[in-house]
């Protein structure tokens, strides 16, 4: 092979590199080179249940893909109501155009993005169960979420407990990730309003002496409410045995030293801040036990479905802050807009510090 051949070798294979890179999007950093983030996603519901704003999810979970080795992200969060109605034929018009199927569908196609690159974890909504809303506990969850889709699931899964119709499901799952600076992060997700027997199995193992000294994040789809930051509380859901967000409180997270406890479902159209909560308290051991709900509204119930926002949960080297960010991929992805990609109000730009 002669010189002028390799040159042109070179070349073309640094045309493929250049092409791939997609330099033009608004590639993000960490505040810190040695951080380790988690991405948090609000309730995709908006998004899937109109055929026009799907693509936007899948616009999120791409962006999440192509920056897993950028931002060293160790794993995805989703708060649930994942689609609109869980198992319904019969179209409404005013709200939807979407079968229940075709929004499963949809939601897995998403997520497909990030399979076998990362973890991600998922606590189902009201909206994913029932037939609309928790009229029951039946889900099609385990059908599009089975373990084997997902090869990093094998990884990071060391517990489950059984779902409301007695079947093995990552609806209540707990993994494990691990960070050079933190350590291991015990991450678990529970089912909507949990039923007293899955908040008892999450309590057991925080107290477990294999994950005693980890790090501890709970997941579960209704915890705080929008702005406010009370407990939700007697919701007029159908689906029984349930815990709402007091209840969540005072029988696991009042008893049990978690860091981080993460919610969605509560939220309105209006400012940002509709959409968001936060507090922190001092549970029954005197451990510090911060709450943070994030939902997205993209105008509104009949928006695109949450302007691709989502939130970078940055762990910062020094073993005990995490900085929240907002950013939505959707606008940072063009010159035009990006510089509408960042959120920088109060409640959606904060520090969160973990006492060791």
């Amino acid at each position: 092979m002669n010189i002028r051949m390799i040159c042109g070798l070179a070349a073309a294979m640094l045309s493929v590199s250049s092409l791939s890179a997609q330099h033009r999007a608004d590639r993000q950093s960490l505040t810190d080179p040695g951080s380790s983030p988690l991405i948090l996603l609000g309730d995709p519901q908006g998004y899937v249940k109109y055929d026009i704003n799907q693509p936007i999810f899948e616009l999120c979970t791409a962006r999440i893909a192509d920056n897993i080795d950028q931002l060293n992200i160790k794993a995805v969060l989703c708060t649930g109501d994942l689609v609109e109605q869980n198992d319904n034929n019969a179209l409404n018009r005013k709200m939807l155009n979407q079968t229940s199927t075709q929004m499963w569908e949809s939601v897995s196609r998403s997520f497909a993005r990030i399979d076998d690159l990362v973890p991600y974890m998922i606590a189902p909504g009201n909206h994913d169960y029932g037939w609309r809303s928790a009229e029951n506990g039946q889900t099609n969850f385990p059908k599009y979420f089975p373990v084997e889709r997902n090869r990093m699931w094998k990884e990071t899964l060391v517990s489950e407990f059984p779902n409301r119709e007695g079947k093995a499901s990552l609806e209540n799952a707990a993994h494990i990730i691990t960070d050079n600076t933190w350590g291991k992060i015990l991450i678990i997700t529970a089912e909507f309003a949990p039923r007293d027997e899955v908040l008892e199995w999450a309590g057991k193992l925080t107290n477990d002496e294999k994950y005693k000294d980890c790090k501890k994040i709970f997941i579960t789809h209704s915890l705080l409410r929008e702005r406010t930051a009370a407990y939700t509380n007697n919701e007029g859901y159908k689906i029984r045995p349930a815990n709402w967000g007091q209840q969540v409180w005072d029988k696991l997270l009042n008893k049990y030293n978690f860091d981080l406890a993460i919610c969605g479902h509560t939220g309105k159209p209006g400012d940002f801040e509709d959409s968001t909560a936060y507090r922190k308290d001092k549970n029954e051991n005197g451990h510090e036990v911060h709450q943070m709900m994030f939902q997205i509204s993209g105008g509104g119930w009949e928006g695109n479905g949450g302007d691709g926002w989502l939130r970078i949960m940055e762990f910062m080297p020094d073993g005990k802050t995490i900085k929240i960010k907002t950013y939505s991929p959707l606008f940072g992805i063009s010159p035009s807009t990006k510089h509408l990609a960042h959120r920088t109000g109060a409640h959606d730009q904060f520090d969160i510090v973990i006492k060791k």
